[in-house]
Protein backbone atom coordinates (compact mmCIF):
# COMPACT_ATOMS: atom_id res chain seq x y z
CA UNK A 1 0.00 0.00 0.00
CA UNK A 2 1.29 3.45 -0.95
CA UNK A 3 1.97 5.70 2.04
CA UNK A 4 -0.70 8.34 2.53
CA UNK A 5 0.21 11.90 1.64
CA UNK A 6 -2.86 13.32 3.36
CA UNK A 7 -5.39 12.00 5.87
CA UNK A 8 -7.86 10.55 3.39
CA UNK A 9 -8.69 6.88 2.82
CA UNK A 10 -11.28 5.01 0.76
CA UNK A 11 -12.18 1.34 1.01
CA UNK A 12 -11.70 0.28 -2.60
CA UNK A 13 -13.06 -3.27 -2.88
CA UNK A 14 -13.85 -5.86 -5.52
CA UNK A 15 -16.49 -7.33 -3.20
CA UNK A 16 -19.83 -5.82 -4.22
CA UNK A 17 -22.39 -4.30 -1.90
CA UNK A 18 -25.53 -6.34 -1.24
CA UNK A 19 -28.36 -4.87 -3.28
CA UNK A 20 -31.26 -6.51 -1.42
CA UNK A 21 -33.66 -5.76 1.41
CA UNK A 22 -33.14 -7.45 4.75
CA UNK A 23 -36.33 -9.48 4.34
CA UNK A 24 -35.39 -10.96 0.99
CA UNK A 25 -31.85 -11.62 2.18
CA UNK A 26 -33.06 -13.43 5.31
CA UNK A 27 -35.46 -15.61 3.34
CA UNK A 28 -32.61 -16.72 1.09
CA UNK A 29 -30.27 -17.21 4.07
CA UNK A 30 -32.87 -19.48 5.69
CA UNK A 31 -32.98 -21.61 2.53
CA UNK A 32 -29.22 -21.74 2.25
CA UNK A 33 -28.52 -22.64 5.87
CA UNK A 34 -31.88 -24.22 6.73
CA UNK A 35 -30.65 -26.78 9.26
CA UNK A 36 -27.86 -24.72 10.78
CA UNK A 37 -28.39 -23.21 14.27
CA UNK A 38 -29.55 -19.61 13.91
CA UNK A 39 -30.63 -18.41 17.35
CA UNK A 40 -29.84 -19.71 20.83
CA UNK A 41 -31.31 -17.82 23.80
CA UNK A 42 -29.96 -19.39 26.97
CA UNK A 43 -32.13 -17.64 29.56
CA UNK A 44 -35.31 -18.57 27.65
CA UNK A 45 -34.19 -22.10 26.79
CA UNK A 46 -34.91 -21.47 23.10
CA UNK A 47 -33.14 -22.81 20.02
CA UNK A 48 -34.02 -22.23 16.37
CA UNK A 49 -32.47 -23.38 13.13
CA UNK A 50 -32.50 -20.88 10.27
CA UNK A 51 -35.56 -22.58 8.73
CA UNK A 52 -37.42 -22.59 12.06
CA UNK A 53 -36.56 -18.97 12.79
CA UNK A 54 -37.69 -17.90 9.32
CA UNK A 55 -41.08 -19.54 9.89
CA UNK A 56 -41.50 -17.76 13.24
CA UNK A 57 -40.48 -14.44 11.70
CA UNK A 58 -43.02 -14.86 8.90
CA UNK A 59 -45.75 -15.65 11.44
CA UNK A 60 -44.91 -12.46 13.33
CA UNK A 61 -44.73 -10.36 10.15
CA UNK A 62 -48.20 -11.58 9.12
CA UNK A 63 -49.48 -10.87 12.63
CA UNK A 64 -48.21 -7.29 12.43
CA UNK A 65 -49.95 -6.81 9.10
CA UNK A 66 -53.16 -8.20 10.61
CA UNK A 67 -53.10 -5.29 13.07
CA UNK A 68 -53.63 -2.97 10.13
CA UNK A 69 -50.06 -1.71 10.04
CA UNK A 70 -48.82 -0.50 6.67
CA UNK A 71 -45.29 -0.24 5.19
CA UNK A 72 -43.58 2.83 6.63
CA UNK A 73 -45.49 2.71 9.94
CA UNK A 74 -43.29 2.89 13.02
CA UNK A 75 -43.22 0.00 15.52
CA UNK A 76 -41.37 0.57 18.78
CA UNK A 77 -39.69 -2.16 20.79
CA UNK A 78 -38.90 -1.53 24.45
CA UNK A 79 -37.32 -4.62 25.90
CA UNK A 80 -34.09 -6.22 27.05
CA UNK A 81 -32.52 -8.99 24.96
CA UNK A 82 -34.73 -11.95 24.09
CA UNK A 83 -35.89 -14.08 21.16
CA UNK A 84 -38.90 -11.83 20.57
CA UNK A 85 -36.60 -8.85 20.00
CA UNK A 86 -34.66 -10.74 17.32
CA UNK A 87 -37.86 -11.94 15.63
CA UNK A 88 -39.28 -8.41 15.67
CA UNK A 89 -36.13 -7.04 14.03
CA UNK A 90 -36.55 -9.28 11.00
CA UNK A 91 -40.37 -9.40 10.92
CA UNK A 92 -40.66 -5.61 10.70
CA UNK A 93 -38.06 -5.64 7.90
CA UNK A 94 -40.09 -8.20 5.94
CA UNK A 95 -43.31 -6.23 6.43
CA UNK A 96 -41.73 -2.90 5.47
CA UNK A 97 -42.32 -1.47 8.95
CA UNK A 98 -39.78 0.86 10.57
CA UNK A 99 -38.45 -0.59 13.81
CA UNK A 100 -37.89 2.01 16.54
CA UNK A 101 -35.31 0.90 19.11
CA UNK A 102 -36.20 2.23 22.55
CA UNK A 103 -33.50 2.16 25.20
CA UNK A 104 -34.41 -0.30 28.01
CA UNK A 105 -33.14 2.31 30.48
CA UNK A 106 -35.66 4.96 29.34
CA UNK A 107 -38.16 6.27 31.83
CA UNK A 108 -41.52 7.97 31.36
CA UNK A 109 -40.39 11.33 29.96
CA UNK A 110 -37.97 9.73 27.51
CA UNK A 111 -40.56 7.20 26.36
CA UNK A 112 -43.10 9.99 25.87
CA UNK A 113 -40.62 11.90 23.70
CA UNK A 114 -39.53 8.89 21.62
CA UNK A 115 -43.02 7.59 20.83
CA UNK A 116 -44.31 11.02 19.87
CA UNK A 117 -41.21 12.10 17.95
CA UNK A 118 -41.56 9.27 15.43
CA UNK A 119 -45.35 8.81 15.89
CA UNK A 120 -45.21 5.12 16.77
CA UNK A 121 -48.39 3.27 15.85
CA UNK A 122 -47.50 0.14 17.81
CA UNK A 123 -45.26 -0.64 20.77
CA UNK A 124 -43.94 -4.06 21.72
CA UNK A 125 -42.78 -4.04 25.33
CA UNK A 126 -41.51 -6.30 28.07
CA UNK A 127 -43.49 -6.28 31.30
CA UNK A 128 -40.44 -5.35 33.36
CA UNK A 129 -36.65 -5.48 33.51
CA UNK A 130 -34.57 -4.90 36.65
CA UNK A 131 -36.10 -1.81 38.31
CA UNK A 132 -38.15 -0.83 35.25
CA UNK A 133 -41.86 -1.63 35.23
CA UNK A 134 -42.52 -0.97 31.55
CA UNK A 135 -46.25 -1.61 31.54
CA UNK A 136 -46.78 0.69 34.53
CA UNK A 137 -44.79 3.47 32.85
CA UNK A 138 -46.76 3.10 29.63
CA UNK A 139 -50.02 3.14 31.58
CA UNK A 140 -48.96 6.37 33.32
CA UNK A 141 -48.67 7.96 29.87
CA UNK A 142 -51.80 6.31 28.51
CA UNK A 143 -54.23 5.60 31.37
CA UNK A 144 -56.86 5.16 28.64
CA UNK A 145 -55.47 1.62 28.18
CA UNK A 146 -57.56 0.49 31.18
CA UNK A 147 -60.80 1.16 29.30
CA UNK A 148 -59.67 0.38 25.75
CA UNK A 149 -59.92 -2.77 23.70
CA UNK A 150 -56.58 -3.82 22.15
CA UNK A 151 -56.00 -1.77 19.00
CA UNK A 152 -58.54 0.88 19.90
CA UNK A 153 -56.37 3.06 22.11
CA UNK A 154 -57.22 6.76 21.97
CA UNK A 155 -54.66 8.34 24.30
CA UNK A 156 -54.37 12.07 24.75
CA UNK A 157 -50.59 12.11 25.26
CA UNK A 158 -49.83 9.34 22.76
CA UNK A 159 -52.29 10.22 20.03
CA UNK A 160 -50.64 8.06 17.32
CA UNK A 161 -50.24 4.88 19.39
CA UNK A 162 -52.95 2.30 18.71
CA UNK A 163 -51.43 -1.03 19.69
CA UNK A 164 -49.53 -2.08 22.81
CA UNK A 165 -48.17 -5.63 22.68
CA UNK A 166 -46.76 -7.14 25.87
CA UNK A 167 -44.19 -9.93 25.97
CA UNK A 168 -45.63 -11.22 29.23
CA UNK A 169 -47.95 -14.20 29.67
CA UNK A 170 -50.72 -12.30 31.46
CA UNK A 171 -53.50 -10.54 29.58
CA UNK A 172 -53.39 -6.85 30.54
CA UNK A 173 -56.12 -4.26 29.96
CA UNK A 174 -55.87 -2.63 26.53
CA UNK A 175 -52.84 -4.70 25.52
CA UNK A 176 -52.36 -7.64 23.19
CA UNK A 177 -50.08 -10.51 24.20
CA UNK A 178 -47.15 -11.26 21.88
CA UNK A 179 -48.20 -14.91 21.77
CA UNK A 180 -51.64 -13.85 20.52
CA UNK A 181 -50.05 -11.55 17.93
CA UNK A 182 -48.17 -14.54 16.54
CA UNK A 183 -51.51 -16.28 15.91
CA UNK A 184 -53.25 -13.33 14.26
CA UNK A 185 -51.75 -13.39 10.80
CA UNK A 186 -52.78 -16.74 9.39
CA UNK A 187 -52.21 -17.76 5.81
CA UNK A 188 -54.57 -15.03 4.63
CA UNK A 189 -51.75 -12.50 5.09
CA UNK A 190 -49.13 -14.58 3.26
CA UNK A 191 -49.93 -13.06 -0.13
CA UNK A 192 -49.90 -9.56 1.35
CA UNK A 193 -46.49 -10.17 2.92
CA UNK A 194 -45.12 -11.46 -0.37
CA UNK A 195 -46.53 -8.49 -2.26
CA UNK A 196 -44.96 -6.03 0.19
CA UNK A 197 -41.61 -7.84 0.03
CA UNK A 198 -41.55 -7.53 -3.75
CA UNK A 199 -42.25 -3.79 -3.54
CA UNK A 200 -39.72 -2.79 -0.88
CA UNK A 201 -36.51 -1.06 -1.93
CA UNK A 202 -33.19 -1.42 -0.14
CA UNK A 203 -32.95 2.35 0.34
CA UNK A 204 -36.21 2.40 2.31
CA UNK A 205 -35.98 3.40 5.97
CA UNK A 206 -36.08 0.33 8.20
CA UNK A 207 -34.76 1.36 11.61
CA UNK A 208 -34.71 4.40 13.91
CA UNK A 209 -32.14 4.50 16.71
CA UNK A 210 -32.10 7.30 19.24
CA UNK A 211 -28.64 8.69 19.84
CA UNK A 212 -27.88 9.79 23.36
CA UNK A 213 -26.73 13.39 23.41
CA UNK A 214 -25.25 15.40 26.26
CA UNK A 215 -27.66 18.25 25.61
CA UNK A 216 -31.14 18.50 24.18
CA UNK A 217 -33.43 15.64 23.16
CA UNK A 218 -32.09 12.43 21.60
CA UNK A 219 -32.00 12.39 17.80
CA UNK A 220 -33.63 9.61 15.80
CA UNK A 221 -30.96 8.33 13.42
CA UNK A 222 -32.86 6.77 10.52
CA UNK A 223 -31.19 3.83 8.80
CA UNK A 224 -32.03 1.87 5.65
CA UNK A 225 -31.87 -1.82 4.70
CA UNK A 226 -28.80 -0.95 2.60
CA UNK A 227 -27.09 0.81 5.51
CA UNK A 228 -27.23 -1.91 8.12
CA UNK A 229 -27.34 -5.10 6.02
CA UNK A 230 -24.09 -4.22 4.25
CA UNK A 231 -22.44 -3.01 7.43
CA UNK A 232 -23.31 -6.26 9.19
CA UNK A 233 -21.90 -8.21 6.25
CA UNK A 234 -18.56 -6.42 6.15
CA UNK A 235 -18.24 -6.60 9.95
CA UNK A 236 -18.64 -10.36 9.67
CA UNK A 237 -16.09 -10.48 6.86
CA UNK A 238 -13.51 -8.74 9.05
CA UNK A 239 -14.12 -11.39 11.73
CA UNK A 240 -13.96 -14.20 9.12
CA UNK A 241 -17.34 -15.56 10.23
CA UNK A 242 -18.63 -18.81 8.72
CA UNK A 243 -21.65 -21.06 9.37
CA UNK A 244 -19.45 -22.92 11.86
CA UNK A 245 -19.26 -19.90 14.16
CA UNK A 246 -21.34 -19.19 17.24
CA UNK A 247 -21.26 -15.59 18.38
CA UNK A 248 -22.03 -14.75 22.01
CA UNK A 249 -23.90 -11.42 22.12
CA UNK A 250 -24.20 -9.94 25.65
CA UNK A 251 -24.49 -6.35 24.34
CA UNK A 252 -27.96 -4.72 24.07
CA UNK A 253 -30.04 -5.38 20.96
CA UNK A 254 -31.51 -1.89 20.99
CA UNK A 255 -28.08 -0.60 20.00
CA UNK A 256 -26.24 -1.13 16.69
CA UNK A 257 -23.67 -3.26 18.50
CA UNK A 258 -26.25 -5.96 19.17
CA UNK A 259 -28.53 -5.81 16.14
CA UNK A 260 -25.93 -5.04 13.43
CA UNK A 261 -22.48 -6.16 14.63
CA UNK A 262 -24.20 -9.10 16.31
CA UNK A 263 -27.34 -10.25 14.48
CA UNK A 264 -26.68 -9.03 10.96
CA UNK A 265 -23.02 -10.10 11.02
CA UNK A 266 -24.24 -13.61 11.88
CA UNK A 267 -27.18 -13.78 9.46
CA UNK A 268 -25.06 -12.66 6.51
CA UNK A 269 -22.65 -15.54 7.17
CA UNK A 270 -24.93 -18.33 8.43
CA UNK A 271 -23.46 -18.13 11.93
CA UNK A 272 -25.44 -18.65 15.15
CA UNK A 273 -26.62 -15.75 17.33
CA UNK A 274 -26.18 -16.72 21.00
CA UNK A 275 -27.70 -14.64 23.81
CA UNK A 276 -26.58 -15.34 27.39
CA UNK A 277 -29.21 -13.22 29.18
CA UNK A 278 -31.59 -10.28 29.20
CA UNK A 279 -28.82 -7.91 30.19
CA UNK A 280 -25.11 -8.21 30.74
CA UNK A 281 -23.92 -10.53 33.49
CA UNK A 282 -20.27 -11.63 33.45
CA UNK A 283 -20.94 -15.05 34.98
CA UNK A 284 -23.81 -15.86 32.59
CA UNK A 285 -21.62 -14.77 29.67
CA UNK A 286 -18.73 -17.00 30.71
CA UNK A 287 -21.09 -19.93 31.31
CA UNK A 288 -22.70 -19.46 27.90
CA UNK A 289 -19.38 -19.29 26.05
CA UNK A 290 -18.23 -22.50 27.74
CA UNK A 291 -21.51 -24.44 27.41
CA UNK A 292 -22.27 -23.46 23.81
CA UNK A 293 -18.64 -23.58 22.67
CA UNK A 294 -18.92 -20.06 21.30
CA UNK A 295 -16.24 -19.02 18.84
CA UNK A 296 -16.88 -15.28 19.10
CA UNK A 297 -17.65 -12.80 21.87
CA UNK A 298 -18.72 -9.18 21.67
CA UNK A 299 -18.49 -6.55 24.37
CA UNK A 300 -17.46 -3.10 25.45
CA UNK A 301 -14.19 -2.85 27.40
CA UNK A 302 -15.95 -2.75 30.78
CA UNK A 303 -17.65 -6.07 29.96
CA UNK A 304 -14.38 -7.81 29.14
CA UNK A 305 -12.85 -6.40 32.33
CA UNK A 306 -15.77 -7.74 34.40
CA UNK A 307 -15.44 -11.18 32.80
CA UNK A 308 -11.68 -11.43 33.28
CA UNK A 309 -11.90 -10.16 36.87
CA UNK A 310 -14.72 -12.55 37.86
CA UNK A 311 -13.58 -14.75 40.77
CA UNK A 312 -14.58 -17.92 38.88
CA UNK A 313 -12.97 -16.87 35.60
CA UNK A 314 -10.26 -19.55 35.59
CA UNK A 315 -12.68 -22.46 35.89
CA UNK A 316 -14.27 -21.83 32.48
CA UNK A 317 -13.02 -23.52 29.32
CA UNK A 318 -12.85 -20.70 26.78
CA UNK A 319 -10.70 -22.61 24.30
CA UNK A 320 -13.44 -22.47 21.65
CA UNK A 321 -13.15 -18.67 21.41
CA UNK A 322 -11.40 -17.19 18.40
CA UNK A 323 -12.77 -13.78 17.53
CA UNK A 324 -15.23 -11.07 18.49
CA UNK A 325 -15.38 -7.32 18.72
CA UNK A 326 -14.35 -4.95 21.49
CA UNK A 327 -15.98 -1.61 20.78
CA UNK A 328 -18.58 0.88 22.02
CA UNK A 329 -16.01 3.10 23.74
CA UNK A 330 -12.24 3.56 23.44
CA UNK A 331 -10.54 0.19 23.96
CA UNK A 332 -7.59 0.32 26.37
CA UNK A 333 -4.51 -1.36 24.91
CA UNK A 334 -3.77 -3.28 28.11
CA UNK A 335 -7.32 -4.65 28.28
CA UNK A 336 -7.06 -5.84 24.68
CA UNK A 337 -3.76 -7.58 25.30
CA UNK A 338 -5.14 -9.25 28.41
CA UNK A 339 -8.24 -10.50 26.53
CA UNK A 340 -6.03 -12.00 23.83
CA UNK A 341 -3.81 -13.69 26.40
CA UNK A 342 -6.41 -15.00 28.88
CA UNK A 343 -9.58 -15.54 26.81
CA UNK A 344 -8.08 -17.21 23.72
CA UNK A 345 -9.22 -14.24 21.61
CA UNK A 346 -6.28 -14.31 19.26
CA UNK A 347 -8.41 -12.93 16.39
CA UNK A 348 -10.43 -10.34 18.30
CA UNK A 349 -11.03 -7.14 16.38
CA UNK A 350 -11.61 -3.52 17.26
CA UNK A 351 -14.38 -1.61 15.51
CA UNK A 352 -15.07 2.11 15.38
CA UNK A 353 -18.12 3.98 14.20
CA UNK A 354 -21.30 5.69 15.30
CA UNK A 355 -25.02 5.01 15.12
CA UNK A 356 -25.36 7.50 12.27
CA UNK A 357 -22.96 5.42 10.15
CA UNK A 358 -24.67 2.06 10.65
CA UNK A 359 -22.28 1.97 12.69
CA UNK A 360 -18.81 0.76 11.59
CA UNK A 361 -16.39 2.64 9.35
CA UNK A 362 -13.05 1.29 10.67
CA UNK A 363 -12.23 -2.20 11.88
CA UNK A 364 -9.07 -4.14 12.53
CA UNK A 365 -8.61 -7.42 10.70
CA UNK A 366 -7.90 -10.82 12.24
CA UNK A 367 -4.71 -10.82 10.14
CA UNK A 368 -3.43 -7.46 11.38
CA UNK A 369 -0.36 -7.69 13.62
CA UNK A 370 -1.39 -7.79 17.29
CA UNK A 371 0.29 -4.45 18.00
CA UNK A 372 -1.80 -2.83 15.27
CA UNK A 373 -4.98 -4.47 16.55
CA UNK A 374 -4.51 -3.32 20.12
CA UNK A 375 -3.25 0.17 19.37
CA UNK A 376 -5.56 1.31 16.53
CA UNK A 377 -9.14 0.82 15.33
CA UNK A 378 -7.83 -0.73 12.13
CA UNK A 379 -8.31 0.39 8.56
CA UNK A 380 -11.21 1.68 6.51
CA UNK A 381 -14.16 -0.62 5.78
CA UNK A 382 -14.89 -1.54 2.15
CA UNK A 383 -16.85 1.05 0.15
CA UNK A 384 -16.38 3.75 2.82
CA UNK A 385 -14.46 7.04 2.66
CA UNK A 386 -12.94 8.95 5.58
CA UNK A 387 -10.99 12.17 5.82
CA UNK A 388 -9.49 13.94 8.83
CA UNK A 389 -9.91 17.73 8.78
CA UNK A 390 -8.86 20.75 10.81
CA UNK A 391 -11.17 23.41 12.25
CA UNK A 392 -11.38 25.09 8.82
CA UNK A 393 -12.35 21.85 7.08
CA UNK A 394 -8.99 21.27 5.37
CA UNK A 395 -7.55 17.76 5.19
CA UNK A 396 -4.58 17.41 7.57
CA UNK A 397 -1.30 15.54 6.99
CA UNK A 398 -0.95 11.93 8.24
CA UNK A 399 -0.46 11.71 11.99
CA UNK A 400 -2.13 15.07 12.66
CA UNK A 401 -5.26 15.10 14.87
CA UNK A 402 -8.48 16.44 13.41
CA UNK A 403 -12.18 15.70 13.12
CA UNK A 404 -13.09 12.41 11.44
CA UNK A 405 -15.63 12.70 8.58
CA UNK A 406 -17.27 9.65 6.95
CA UNK A 407 -18.96 9.28 3.55
CA UNK A 408 -20.48 6.34 1.70
CA UNK A 409 -23.21 3.69 1.93
CA UNK A 410 -23.26 3.57 5.79
CA UNK A 411 -24.26 7.23 6.28
CA UNK A 412 -27.80 7.43 7.67
CA UNK A 413 -30.76 8.78 5.74
CA UNK A 414 -30.98 11.56 8.33
CA UNK A 415 -32.43 12.38 11.74
CA UNK A 416 -36.15 11.64 11.77
CA UNK A 417 -38.24 14.79 11.23
CA UNK A 418 -35.27 17.05 11.96
CA UNK A 419 -33.87 18.67 8.83
CA UNK A 420 -31.89 21.28 10.74
CA UNK A 421 -29.90 18.79 12.83
CA UNK A 422 -29.45 16.54 9.80
CA UNK A 423 -27.94 19.47 7.87
CA UNK A 424 -25.59 20.17 10.80
CA UNK A 425 -24.35 16.57 10.75
CA UNK A 426 -24.19 15.81 7.02
CA UNK A 427 -22.66 18.48 4.80
CA UNK A 428 -23.63 19.17 1.15
CA UNK A 429 -20.88 16.84 -0.10
CA UNK A 430 -22.36 13.94 1.89
CA UNK A 431 -19.77 13.85 4.67
CA UNK A 432 -20.99 12.83 8.13
CA UNK A 433 -19.27 14.97 10.77
CA UNK A 434 -18.61 12.59 13.67
CA UNK A 435 -17.33 14.98 16.32
CA UNK A 436 -14.50 12.50 17.00
CA UNK A 437 -10.84 13.49 17.01
CA UNK A 438 -8.64 11.02 15.16
CA UNK A 439 -5.36 10.49 13.36
CA UNK A 440 -4.52 8.42 10.28
CA UNK A 441 -1.01 7.07 9.92
CA UNK A 442 0.73 6.66 6.56
CA UNK A 443 -0.50 3.06 6.24
CA UNK A 444 -4.13 4.08 6.79
CA UNK A 445 -4.53 2.81 10.34
CA UNK A 446 -6.80 5.03 12.42
CA UNK A 447 -6.40 6.04 16.03
CA UNK A 448 -9.26 7.71 17.90
CA UNK A 449 -7.80 10.46 20.04
CA UNK A 450 -11.06 11.45 21.71
CA UNK A 451 -14.14 13.59 21.28
CA UNK A 452 -13.78 17.19 20.20
CA UNK A 453 -15.81 18.10 23.27
CA UNK A 454 -13.55 15.98 25.51
CA UNK A 455 -10.26 17.53 24.39
CA UNK A 456 -8.67 19.51 27.22
CA UNK A 457 -6.79 22.75 26.55
CA UNK A 458 -4.43 23.28 29.48
CA UNK A 459 -2.36 26.44 29.36
CA UNK A 460 -2.56 26.50 25.56
CA UNK A 461 -1.60 22.81 25.19
CA UNK A 462 -4.07 20.42 23.55
CA UNK A 463 -4.34 17.39 25.82
CA UNK A 464 -6.09 14.20 24.70
CA UNK A 465 -7.49 12.27 27.69
CA UNK A 466 -7.27 8.97 25.79
CA UNK A 467 -3.45 9.19 25.69
CA UNK A 468 -3.25 9.68 29.45
CA UNK A 469 -5.73 6.88 30.12
CA UNK A 470 -3.65 4.49 28.03
CA UNK A 471 -0.57 5.32 30.12
CA UNK A 472 -2.39 4.98 33.47
CA UNK A 473 -3.68 1.53 32.49
CA UNK A 474 -0.07 0.37 32.85
CA UNK A 475 -0.23 0.97 36.61
CA UNK A 476 -0.47 -2.50 38.19
CA UNK A 477 -3.07 -1.43 40.77
CA UNK A 478 -5.41 0.40 38.37
CA UNK A 479 -8.25 -1.64 36.87
CA UNK A 480 -9.98 1.15 34.96
CA UNK A 481 -9.49 4.90 34.56
CA UNK A 482 -11.14 7.87 32.88
CA UNK A 483 -9.61 11.33 32.49
CA UNK A 484 -11.59 14.57 32.14
CA UNK A 485 -10.93 18.29 32.03
CA UNK A 486 -12.22 20.63 34.75
CA UNK A 487 -12.08 24.45 35.01
CA UNK A 488 -8.96 26.11 36.40
CA UNK A 489 -8.33 29.82 37.02
CA UNK A 490 -4.66 29.65 36.06
CA UNK A 491 -4.51 27.21 33.15
CA UNK A 492 -8.07 27.41 31.85
CA UNK A 493 -8.48 23.67 32.40
CA UNK A 494 -6.85 21.04 34.58
CA UNK A 495 -6.96 17.26 34.44
CA UNK A 496 -8.85 14.98 36.80
CA UNK A 497 -8.52 11.18 36.78
CA UNK A 498 -11.36 8.99 37.97
CA UNK A 499 -9.67 5.78 39.09
CA UNK A 500 -11.10 2.33 39.74
CA UNK A 501 -8.57 0.16 41.58
CA UNK A 502 -8.20 -3.59 41.41
CA UNK A 503 -9.92 -5.42 44.31
CA UNK A 504 -8.00 -5.13 47.57
CA UNK A 505 -5.55 -2.52 46.31
CA UNK A 506 -4.89 0.94 47.76
CA UNK A 507 -3.10 3.86 46.16
CA UNK A 508 -3.06 7.64 46.54
CA UNK A 509 -3.05 10.49 44.08
CA UNK A 510 0.56 11.19 45.05
CA UNK A 511 1.47 7.59 44.20
CA UNK A 512 -0.03 7.98 40.74
CA UNK A 513 1.71 11.32 40.18
CA UNK A 514 5.01 9.66 41.07
CA UNK A 515 4.22 6.87 38.61
CA UNK A 516 3.70 9.48 35.88
CA UNK A 517 6.67 11.68 36.74
CA UNK A 518 9.36 11.45 34.07
CA UNK A 519 7.21 9.16 31.94
CA UNK A 520 4.76 11.66 30.42
CA UNK A 521 4.93 15.43 30.01
CA UNK A 522 4.21 17.36 33.20
CA UNK A 523 1.13 19.06 31.74
CA UNK A 524 -0.42 15.64 31.06
CA UNK A 525 -0.18 14.51 34.69
CA UNK A 526 -3.63 14.84 36.32
CA UNK A 527 -3.88 17.31 39.18
CA UNK A 528 -7.00 15.79 40.74
CA UNK A 529 -7.88 12.17 41.52
CA UNK A 530 -11.18 10.55 42.42
CA UNK A 531 -11.23 6.91 43.51
CA UNK A 532 -14.51 5.29 42.54
CA UNK A 533 -16.18 1.88 42.33
CA UNK A 534 -17.89 2.65 39.02
CA UNK A 535 -18.28 5.26 36.32
CA UNK A 536 -21.51 6.87 35.14
CA UNK A 537 -22.34 5.23 31.85
CA UNK A 538 -25.10 4.48 29.40
CA UNK A 539 -26.69 1.03 29.18
CA UNK A 540 -24.36 0.24 26.25
CA UNK A 541 -21.28 0.89 28.37
CA UNK A 542 -20.36 4.32 27.05
CA UNK A 543 -18.75 6.46 29.70
CA UNK A 544 -20.65 9.69 30.37
CA UNK A 545 -17.76 12.10 30.81
CA UNK A 546 -20.05 15.10 30.96
CA UNK A 547 -21.65 13.63 34.11
CA UNK A 548 -18.20 13.03 35.61
CA UNK A 549 -17.22 16.61 34.83
CA UNK A 550 -20.37 18.03 36.45
CA UNK A 551 -19.89 15.97 39.61
CA UNK A 552 -16.21 16.83 39.90
CA UNK A 553 -16.85 20.55 39.47
CA UNK A 554 -19.54 20.43 42.15
CA UNK A 555 -17.48 18.39 44.62
CA UNK A 556 -14.33 20.50 44.21
CA UNK A 557 -16.24 23.80 44.12
CA UNK A 558 -14.57 24.82 40.86
CA UNK A 559 -15.54 27.73 38.65
CA UNK A 560 -14.80 28.25 34.99
CA UNK A 561 -11.80 30.41 34.23
CA UNK A 562 -12.53 34.00 33.27
CA UNK A 563 -12.04 34.79 29.61
CA UNK A 564 -11.72 38.05 27.79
Amino acid sequence: MTALRQSYVHGASDMPLIGETIGRFFTEAARRWADRPALIVRHQGLRFTYAELDREIDRLAKGLLALGLEPGDRVGIWSPNNAEWVMTQFATAKAGLILVNINPAYRVTELDYALNKVTCKALILAERFKTSDYTAMLRSLAPELDRSAPGRLDAGRLSHLKWAVTLGKDALPGMLRFSDLMERGGEGKAARLEEIGARLQFDDAINIQFTSGTTGHPKGATLSHHNILNNGFFVGEAMRLTPEDRLCIPVPLYHCFGMVLGNLACVTHGAAMVFPGEGFDPLATLETVAEERCTGLHGVPTMFIAEMDHPDFKRFDLSSLRTGIMAGSPCPIEVMKRAVATMNLGEITIAYGMTETSPVSFQSSTSDPLERRVSTVGRIHPHVEVKIVDAEGRIVPPGTPGELLTRGYPVMLGYWDDEARTAEAIDPAGWMHTGDLATLDEEGYCNIVGRIKDMVIRGGENVYPREIEEFLYRHPKIQDVQVIGVPDDRYGEELCAWVKLRPGETVTGEDIRAFCDGQIAHYKIPRYYRFVDEFPMTVTGKIQKFVMRERTIAELGLKAAKTA
